[in-house]
């Protein structure tokens, strides 16, 4: 229970160039150049564990802790070019921001010397510096992409993040994918084996190579025989997705409030309690998922409690527009607090066993003017349309983008063939 999210699928996920013939495939590092640790010290001290390719093909390490004292320590180097380090990046980037996880390299001479210093902020950014005549020059370098469309198509064996692939570019690809349908699927819950998706997404590559997944600009799931389609569309510099007659996919409410995970009690009038053995209404859903799963508000609102309650456990309430009002319990963690204004989709708390809980849950409730409401049968209000002034290019776009589409295979043929030049146009 709560782990077929994580199980293997024999499903494959194929991705194509657009404008290439050529086919994008990624590697995971292996665990052997992972933990590789110090190479040549005149070419760089590596002081952390995991050991992988940076963009520019060079070893680098993660960054586990974020203290560079620690660093500098176990790697003796001389604490004072610490200091001299940290005044050469004042105003480009505190080092006291470092972030575990992120790579970072230094390059030493034979007497330990630091002579350069590198660090990713971001995927998009990093910090150089080097060792001048007059000390330390340190520059913040914004990393430039070659971007190109690439398709993805896939059918569900088990559950999305399965079906596209391992690695982290491919669970951010599932879960951007799962946010557009966030409002019509709910996921792994409506999901059905034999289910198939198709989408056009942005590539960034840098020298050649694939690097990360940019904007997914149009996108097809079937979900048990529904036809679901999203078009990416800019209003007034900000972009949402639209169907195909231009109406919002987005929702006051999301359909559920976290990902890839089951339900085990639906909204009942009259339910066995599992602890209680009585039978009474269960005015909520229950999804099961491991202990500390995010979980996120639905809906914009304001927060009316944030706390502990009798069988509810660790509880959060939020009212919103309308009438409505959700409620999120047996919270390990709660992540917000009485009064604040919380925006759909943000972390308000993490699934926890609080309260009357047999093990990990979110109890969730929806209710509207205080009565409780099935969650999962409510009619949800849309978004705004596109605006009537704005239907012609919409319309042009969608097209443009359906001729594109119709050059990906369904994800169940073999072979991939890549679209053409003339594809789109």
């Amino acid at each position: 229970m709560g782990q077929r999210a994580f199980e293997t699928s024999r499903t494959e996920s194929r991705h194509e160039d657009l404008r290439r013939p050529a086919r994008v495939f990624f590697k995971t590092p292996s665990r052997r150049n992972r933990t590789r640790i110090l190479l040549a010290a005149v070419v760089a001290v590596m002081a952390a564990v995991a050991v992988f390719m940076d963009l520019h093909g060079t070893p680098r390490r993660d960054l586990r802790e974020p203290d560079p004292a620690d660093i500098f320590k176990r790697s003796e180097l001389d604490p004072r070019e610490l200091f001299e380090l940290k005044e050469s990046l004042a105003g480009v980037h505190r080092l006291s921001s470092l972030i575990p996880g992120q790579p970072y390299r230094i390059t030493v001479d034979g007497e330990k010397r630091v002579r350069a210093f590198e660090y990713w902020i971001n995927d998009d950014s990093f910090v150089n510096v080097r060792r001048g005549e007059s000390g330390f020059l340190a520059e913040k370098v914004t990393v430039e992409y070659e971007k190109r469309p690439l398709y993805v198509t896939g059918v569900i064996e088990d559950n999305l993040i399965a079906s596209i692939g391992e690695g982290r570019e491919n669970l951010l690809l599932a879960l951007n994918l799962s946010d557009i349908f966030a409002w019509d699927i709910d996921f792994n819950t409506d999901l059905r084996k034999g289910d198939r998706y198709r989408l056009i997404v942005e590539g960034y590559f840098r020298d050649g190579q694939f690097r990360k997944y940019g904007d997914i600009l149009t996108a097809e799931f079937i979900n048990d025989g529904q036809v679901f389609r999203a078009y990416r569309f800019e209003i007034d510099g900000k972009a949402g997705y639209y169907n195909a007659e231009g109406r919002s996919l987005r929702r006051q409410f999301l359909k559920a409030p976290l990902s890839f995970r089951h339900i085990s009690s639906g909204f009942s009038r009259s339910r066995m309690h599992p602890i209680l053995k009585i039978r009474r209404p269960h005015q909520g859903v229950d999804y099961v998922a491991p202990a500390g799963t995010p979980v996120s508000a639905t809906a914009d609102g304001k927060v009316t409690f944030a706390g502990h309650k009798g069988q509810y456990g660790r509880l959060v309430v939020v009212r919103h527009r309308n009438g409505y009002e959700t409620c999120y319990g047996h919270l390990s963690r709660i992540r917000t607090r009485n009064g604040a204004t919380v925006s759909q989709g943000q972390v308000i708390g993490y699934v926890g066993s609080s309260g009357m809980a047999t093990g990990p849950h979110l109890h969730f409730e929806l209710r509207q003017n205080h009565r409780p409401v099935n969650p999962r049968k409510a009619e949800i209000p849309q978004g705004e349309p596109v605006p009537k002034g704005r239907l012609p290019e919409f319309t042009s776009h969608r097209e443009r983008m359906d001729r594109q589409m119709a050059s990906v295979p369904p994800a169940d043929i073999a072979k991939a063939k890549p679209l053409s030049r003339e594809d789109g146009r």
